[in-house]
């Protein structure tokens, strides 16, 4: 094998910035303690990032949903515990594309056949992670990767770590063998991502087939970003062709600005019985491991170098979800006005109806007519000769009296508008919905329609509403004045006077075309009631009864229009959830200046 570049940054230790004079790593505690310490501000990220939900289906939303869970895995897998011990042993995951050689290459290192390798695809199905004796307590109580359960045993479980001790690795030191990055299995392609995220060194293997991938390209942007420090393995190269590979390679990796990687190329070879590489082969390499295991300070700078970098890439990601989560709030906010609009003209279209004299026409004028022009208005006012003529009326011609046909009138002709109505907004809202791409993913057919007990409670609100209108009536006659002429009078004409004033846009029936229509009964049956009760007390009735009518369609419709918000109710992030996360993120951003770890700091303390 053999190394290209630079000596002192290819094949020294890693190229990272060291802090002067720094402390032994071993001695150092956590960077700051106390509720604005580095732990506790992310801690809070991390509350804030598993809090906010991207459930509308918007462009963004995937992304942020797997940014989310990225962030979430690397501050339990990674963040979180070196922080709590910055001494644990340097964690190397081994990654790279399929048939790349990792398991060999770890294999070789260790001395040991300690991971899987051979011909079928994926090998490595669960990671394998091999340290010193001495280290293992560490790896096995669980603070690193957290949702790996630990084994001593091969598993095929994705979820499992295999935990294996060699002797030959030096102590501070340890090798995990992740999954394929461009595995044909979702979950270990998944779970190598994950992996990487909770490295201190990203030790890359690639060959001289594949080492122009985009896959391996895409991590290893994602590596940059984030200020990890990587080491780059160049594996089956043919010895002709060595120098122009390496070239190549060291030519694209100053191109994606990390010309100061260390490369190792390690020629075609033969493997042992045990599967290893000649040790001439891989001695460079693990010299080169050797050398960073036994200085404290050089594993100190490269854990500080990636913490940091994940630290720093943690505060344009957490704002890529706060836009996020300011998207879904937006679009929550754009689908709830659909449906309120399409509700209010619903109630516009009520209350235009009660004010242009419509819900006079058909059966209620025809009924108010037989009410009035029958003489049936000025019996029924002396309210127990009205009484015993109700019930003669009934057992005689087998029909309700007038009074209750008029009031079943109007009933009809209310439910009808109400029905109506309700049926245009729901088709209005389920159209604006079906419009836009959140909306859409929300729908339910049955949404297109009012409810299936609209009518029923429609007619259930109209009642409730004719009962309120008799005991205003009642509860108005409290006035001396009132009570003095209508003491001798029965409430149920006066409340049926009532809500045909309710129907018009004055105190009663005042537009010419109801004027025409009704004929001479009504101009006489207006001008007696005004005689009796006085125009403003039928007014000030009427105008009640009307807000009261209004009151109740409002809360009807309103509960129409809650099947769809409520859809967006349980889709909606928090209101602050976006600014939450800035909040977050900036705390975060704070505590990593104070505590010394920020690289810019190192350079300000120069």
């Amino acid at each position: 094998m053999t190394t290209h570049g630079d000596p002192a940054t290819r094949s020294g230790a890693p190229a990272v910035a060291a802090r002067t004079d720094p402390p032994d790593a071993a001695e150092e505690p956590p960077a700051t303690t106390g509720d604005d310490s580095l732990p506790g501000a992310l801690s809070g990220l991390r509350e804030a990032i598993g809090a906010t939900r991207y459930p509308l289906a918007l462009p963004s939303a995937n992304s942020a949903r797997h940014s989310a869970t990225a962030l979430t895995d690397q501050l339990d897998d990674y963040l979180l515990p070196r922080l709590a011990r910055l001494d644990a042993p340097l964690l190397v995951v081994v990654g790279g594309s399929t048939g790349a050689g990792k398991s060999t290459l770890v294999n070789s290192l260790v001395k040991a056949r300690v991971s899987a390798a051979g011909v079928l695809r994926p090998t490595t199905r669960s990671p394998v992670l091999v340290c010193n004796p001495s280290d293992a307590a560490w790896f096995r109580q669980g603070d690193l990767l957290p949702g790996l359960t630990r084994t001593t045993e091969p598993s095929d479980d994705p979820r499992a770590l295999h935990l294996v001790t060699a002797p030959a690795l030096p102590a501070g030191l340890a090798f995990l063998d992740a999954p394929d990055i461009d595995s044909v299995v979702d979950a270990n392609r998944a779970l190598a991502t994950q992996l990487l995220a909770a490295a201190d060194l990203w030790l890359f293997v690639t060959t001289a087939a594949r080492y122009a991938d985009a896959v391996p390209w895409e991590l290893l942007r994602s590596a940059r970003t984030r200020g990890a420090v990587i080491a780059m393995v160049l594996d089956r190269v043919p010895a002709e062709a060595t120098d122009e590979i390496a070239a190549h390679l060291t030519e694209m990796l100053a191109e994606q600005d990390l010309g100061r990687a260390p490369l190792f190329v390690l020629p075609e070879t033969w493997v042992d019985g045990q599967g290893l590489l000649p040790e001439g082969v891989t001695a460079p390499l693990a010299d080169w491991f050797a050398r960073l295991a036994a200085d404290v300070d050089a594993r100190a700078a490269v854990v500080r170098q990636t913490l940091d970098g994940a630290l720093a890439a943690l505060h344009p990601a957490v704002e890529d979800l706060a836009d996020a989560a300011d998207e879904q709030l937006a679009a929550a906010d754009g689908l709830d006005e659909r449906v309120r609009a399409a509700y209010r003209g619903a109630e516009r279209t009520v209350e235009q109806g009660l004010q242009d004299g419509r819900l006079l026409r058909g059966e209620v004028l025809a009924r108010w007519q037989e009410f009035v022009g029958t003489g049936e208005l000025f019996r029924t006012l002396e309210a127990r000769i009205g009484r015993l003529r109700d019930r003669v009326v009934a057992a005689v011609t087998g029909r309700p009296a007038p009074a209750a046909e008029l009031r079943n009138a109007i009933e009809s002709q209310l439910v009808t508008l109400l029905r109506g109505v309700a049926s245009e907004a729901a088709e209005s809202a389920y159209t604006g919905w079906k419009a836009h791409p959140a909306g859409a993913g929300l729908l339910d057919p049955a949404l297109a329609h009012p409810s299936d007990d609209l009518p029923e409670r429609a007619e259930r609100m109209v009642r409730d509403w004719q009962r309120g209108v008799l005991e205003l009536v009642r509860v108005e006659g409290g006035d001396k004045r009132f009570v003095a002429r209508t003491a001798a009078y029965a409430v149920n004409a006066t409340g049926l006077a009532v809500m045909i004033a309710v129907f018009a846009s004055t105190a009663f029936i005042p537009t010419g075309l109801e004027l025409a229509t009704g004929a001479g009964t009504t101009v006489a049956a207006q001008a007696v009631l005004q005689a009796i009760f006085g125009d403003q007390a039928v007014r000030t009735l009427a105008a009640k009864a009307r807000t009261d009518l209004l009151d109740r369609v409002r809360t009807l419709l309103d509960a129409e229009a809650d099947r769809f918000l409520s859809r967006t109710a349980d889709a909606r992030p928090a209101e602050d959830a976006g600014d939450g996360l800035r909040r977050a993120a900036g705390r975060v951003e704070l505590a990593r200046h104070r505590s010394g770890l920020s690289a810019a700091d190192e350079e300000d303390s120069r």
